[in-house]
């Protein structure tokens, strides 16, 4: 994309902000230029937002209902699934699967539980109970 062709039609999920796109300049060089972004880029962001809001609130249901672990909300709350939360969280992915149970989250040691709550940016207390 040439420098020139930076979309700078602002986007309202960056907040005002602008991020950094790659372009080449007119020595052929690639520059970091501030974009304020495109519409087609909040369209997506938005709908997939809109999407983590259904998950987190499908998932209070389930808590609510006894069916699952309040970890299962969090992690939709905090924008993320599964697969990232082993990521940040260093537990393997069948382990969060299995700890989204209600018997076997109460269970959990401190230590298990404050790698979740670092890892989704909350406290163990936030963490056992919906907000």
């Amino acid at each position: 994309m040439e420098e020139s062709a930076v979309p700078q039609e602002g986007n309202r999920t960056l907040g005002g902000q602008r991020k950094a796109v790659y372009a080449k300049d007119a020595q052929g060089s690639i520059v970091v230029v501030p974009s304020a972004g495109w519409e087609a880029e909040e369209i997506v962001t938005t709908q997939a937002v809109d999407a983590l809001r259904e998950q987190a609130e499908a998932a209070r249901a389930r808590v609510l209902a006894g069916v699952s672990s309040p970890l299962e909300f969090w992690i939709y709350a905090k924008r993320m699934d599964v697969a990232l939360l082993a990521q940040t969280s260093g537990v393997w992915r069948w382990r969060i699967k299995r700890h989204l149970r209600p018997t076997i989250f109460t269970q959990l040691p401190i230590l298990t539980l404050n790698r979740y709550a670092n890892a989704l940016g909350i406290s163990v207390a936030e963490l056992k109970q919906l907000p």
